[in-house]
């Protein structure tokens, strides 16, 4: 049977390069988020909480993946298209490239109100080094959830398919898509604190799970490679990939973040504050030099560069697996 995922996805990866997240219309994220926060009103309210919560991931990943099927049966545009919003690239670069050009306007206090959009820290207190630092650090740890995660998914379920009514269906986009519930899970009841400790369990974990592999394709080989490329510190990202991609809390964050720290030959970590509690988080990297603008500039290269090498990998890995069917497909 043709495939023809290594076509969808290059379409759709480009469109993702074009457009970035399609602000015009209601993305696919923020209805998953809102069946979250239904399936959350009603749920939490039972006694066992971690029960309860791994209902939540059931019912969501349930819902996410048929939807996705039925919309991979209407044709092969609504497929493209849906698998462009589980793609993240120009998006990321620029929320990135947004904080960077504010810095360099000298506008603090404005960079601090972007970046308090970006993430879950407390940005009021943070001084320039600490806003760069932060930055930075987004891009790398979401280089994977925004990127790698969901294309890798999508190359996995490329190679399955399932007949609904009549016709056979691929599971690229059913995939894809399922992983992006997953970390939206992670990251609206994936807490540690009071309220999602034991209700968010599952969500965290099962983030953990998805992420596991593409963290490590792309803090082991896409972050090294896409730094030798652009002639930045190839050796340094690989000697401190492996001395701290463990020291995260995650399991997985630290494996990208401490690739990106070693290429750029700065330090994640220290005092950071998180709803109003101080924090000392793990060092990850050498602070070879101060913190600069530029190195927002040089994450955001990074990441550009990371997901053109994935997509090739995965285009000629899709091809290569086609070859038999391309011979018949162009009578050779």
């Amino acid at each position: 049977m043709f495939n023809y995922f290594f076509i969808k996805f290059g379409i759709a990866y480009i469109l993702d390069l074009i457009l970035a997240d399609p602000r015009w219309l209601y993305h696919p994220v923020i209805i998953i988020g809102k069946l979250i926060s239904f399936l959350e009103k009603i749920l939490y309210k039972a006694k066992n909480k971690i029960f309860s919560g791994a209902i939540l991931n059931i019912l969501t990943l349930s819902v996410t993946f048929i939807v996705s099927l039925l919309l991979v049966r209407t044709n092969y545009v609504v497929e493209i298209f849906f698998l462009y919003t589980t793609l993240a690239t120009k998006s990321l670069a620029n929320e990135g490239n947004k904080v960077y050009k504010i810095l360099k306007s000298g506008d603090i206090e404005k960079a601090k109100k972007e970046l308090s959009y970006l993430v879950s820290r407390d940005t009021n207190t943070l001084s320039l080094d600490k806003i760069i630092m932060s930055v930075v650090e987004t891009i790398a740890e979401n280089t994977v959830d925004g990127f790698i995660s969901p294309a890798f998914y999508a190359f996995v379920g490329s190679f399955f398919h399932i007949e609904l009514f009549g016709q056979m269906v691929s599971l690229a986009l059913p995939f894809a898509m399922t992983y992006k519930a997953i970390n939206t899970l992670d990251s609206m009841v994936g807490y540690k604190n009071e309220k999602y400790i034991d209700f968010g369990k599952v969500s965290a974990r099962v983030d953990d799970v998805a992420n596991f592999i593409p963290a490590r394709l792309t803090g082991l080989i896409f972050v090294p490679l896409s730094t030798l490329i652009l002639g930045y510190d190839f050796k340094n990202s690989l000697r401190i990939f492996f001395r701290d991609r463990n020291k995260h809390s995650s399991p997985n964050s630290g494996q990208s973040e401490s690739a990106y720290a070693g290429a750029l030959g700065i330090q994640f970590g220290g005092k950071i504050s998180y709803f109003g509690k101080d924090y000392e988080k793990p060092t990850i990297g050498d602070k070879l030099k101060a913190f600069d603008y530029e190195d927002i500039k040089k994450a955001v290269n990074i990441l550009y560069l990371v997901s053109f090498i994935a997509t090739l990998v995965i285009i000629s890995c899709s091809m290569m697996y086609n070859i038999p069917d391309l011979r018949v497909f162009f009578h050779l």
